[in-house]
């Protein structure tokens, strides 16, 4: 499989190249008010409003860096109305993919309650490599405010 690295302060992660859609350069987006903690905002994607979470607000209460290197991971996102929407990923250093098997992962043997997208690992000679899981992403809390109108359909 082939995975796109990036990070999330000083740590790795890989998403599968199966989830993303588009890999696009960091843009202004339409910032939404009162809006839960990682929501970046709202970007045109193609004459579509498309949601975008903020990977290092999320996790580490604070936003990523702007850098040439920080992008915006555009992936499948799940959801039981439809096949999946369009949603958008902040990430950095998002520049690298890597081509790993399944079983090149596997399970750290800790769980966070609150980040239940923390898959298994990998390791490289840079150290290990943890993979993002698309569709554990979200709270339902966070999903339904952004995708309020699908979920309800």
């Amino acid at each position: 499989m082939l995975f796109i690295l990036f990070q999330i302060g000083r740590d790795r992660y890989a998403l599968s190249a199966s989830s993303i859609i588009e890999v696009l350069p960091l843009m202004n987006l339409k910032r939404v008010p009162r809006t839960p903690t990682g929501v970046a905002g709202v970007l045109n994607y193609r004459g579509t409003p498309v949601p975008v979470i903020d990977l290092n607000e999320m996790a580490l209460a604070e936003p990523a860096a702007r850098r040439f290197s920080t992008r915006i991971i555009l992936v499948k996102y799940p959801l039981e109305t439809q096949q999946y929407h369009a949603l958008g990923l902040i990430a950095e250093h998002a520049t690298r993919m890597i081509q790993r098997s399944i079983q090149d992962f596997i399970e750290t043997g800790v769980e966070s309650d609150g980040a239940r997208y923390l898959g298994r690992v990998t390791n490289d000679p840079g150290g290990l490599i943890q993979w993002i899981e698309v569709e554990r992403l979200l709270t339902p809390e966070v999903r339904d405010a952004l995708f309020r109108e699908i979920v309800r359909s």
